[in-house]
């Protein structure tokens, strides 16, 4: 029997920094990046499933909003960039987070603009990546179980910047790790 295993995957390497003790994928950023990065790495042959485990910025407004402090599983994905319909995607591993799940929107932009998260939003989306559609993809491809774990970091608004991301998410990544430690290992 072939040896089966978890790849545990991470789009930038600050979001891995609480990980340097534990195997890990770093695919890059952005939607070609992110499928490329795992497809090669699953073309190996002996991954039976794949975690994710990143940030995200939060776009759904009201009661329900997204917390910047809990850890939600995305169970479904969809593409806020791109021009033609495609279709939804859901991440085939098991729900472990049924109380904190989220449908995300994958796009190659930081999004960081009121009329921007807005559009999103409107997609049915709570949170905006830039990887998860591509991993949903390429697992779909391949047939491998996925489970997409995300920790929001900003609002994704006017107020957000790139250089307030790169100082959080040190913390992003250990809170990332507290819930590795005690959900998933």
């Amino acid at each position: 029997m072939p040896a089966t295993r978890t790849l545990l995957v991470f789009a930038h390497r600050d979001e891995a920094s609480a990980f340097a003790d534990v195997p890990h994928l770093i695919t890059g950023v952005g939607k070609v990046q992110g499928a490329v990065g795992l497809a090669a790495a699953l073309a190996e042959g002996d991954v039976d499933r794949v975690v994710v485990l990143g940030t995200a910025g939060v776009v759904g407004d009201g009661p329900d909003r997204l917390s910047l402090e809990e850890v939600v599983q995305i169970t479904g994905v969809v593409q806020h960039d791109f021009s033609l319909p495609s279709p939804e995607l859901a991440p085939s591993g098991d729900v472990l987070l049924p109380e904190r799940t989220a449908t995300i929107a994958t796009g190659d932009v930081f999004v960081k603009d009121d009329a921007q998260r807005a559009h999103i939003s409107g997609l049915g989306a709570a949170l905006v990546d830039m990887e998860a559609y591509a991993y949903a993809s390429v697992c779909a491809r391949f047939g491998v179980a996925l489970q997409i774990f995300k920790i929001p970091s900003d609002f994704a608004d006017s107020s957000t910047t790139d250089e307030e991301w790169d100082t959080i998410v040190f913390r992003k990544s250990e809170q990332l790790r507290a819930f590795w430690d005690a959900r998933l290992v």
